[in-house]
């Protein structure tokens, strides 16, 4: 189950490395477990700031994932990734009990919704993104472009991932504030583990 496999593997791998790397860093660094110096881009931002910028890019960002490249996506699955089998697609009509799919759908919406997001947006965002910023214009994109093929799990969308976070990544590095990227990576997980339950709660 794909959604399950994730929740699991951002719990138990991802998350734990991602921030057991920055907090060794932190150590080496400060000589305590502190992310000063480590994760930068935290310079302050007036919130109408987030408003302005947040609420176009996260319409951007769901038009791509939502609208325009589900169809791609499809045709990937197809092509390129038809060995799989049903159950790593959490389909709905796979035979499993409503009570599994609810409680896989709150995981998610728990570490996909929240502690994936801010994890990925200290590491990512927050440490490698500044360490790149010497290739000025040309940092952002190679950064999203990591992020994205880092979701190995979902390779058939990664140029979806792409388009969308492009935005993200660059307002980011703009701004210097990765505190604008967890809000909108925080907000566009949560709606499509919104989106999951309410499936699970109409479909069983």
């Amino acid at each position: 189950m794909l959604l399950l496999d994730y929740s699991h593997n951002g719990l138990f791998v991802l998350i734990p490395f991602e921030l057991g790397f920055l907090f060794y860093q932190g150590k080496k660094r400060n000589g305590t477990f502190s992310l000063n110096g480590i994760v930068l881009y935290r310079e302050p931002m007036p919130i109408r700031q987030y408003v302005l910028l947040a609420i176009p890019i996260l319409l951007y960002a769901n038009f791509i994932l939502v609208v325009m490249y589900p169809p791609i996506a499809q045709t990937l699955i197809k092509t390129l990734f038809f060995w799989l089998p049903n159950w790593y697609f959490l389909s709905l009509s796979y035979e499993y009990t409503k009570s599994v799919l609810l409680m896989t759908a709150l995981l998610g919406l728990v570490v996909n919704g929240f502690v994936g997001p801010i994890t990925d947006e200290l590491y990512f965002r927050g440490y490698l993104l500044p360490m790149i910023s010497r290739l000025k214009a040309r940092a952002p994109f190679i950064n999203v472009v990591l992020h994205s093929c880092y979701h190995l799990w979902i390779p058939w969308q990664v140029p979806g991932l792409i388009l969308s976070g492009l935005p993200v990544a660059f307002a980011v590095w703009y701004k210097r504030n990765i505190y604008l990227g967890m809000i909108i990576h925080v907000l566009g997980n949560v709606l499509g583990s919104i989106v999951t339950l309410a499936l699970i709660l109409s479909v069983h």
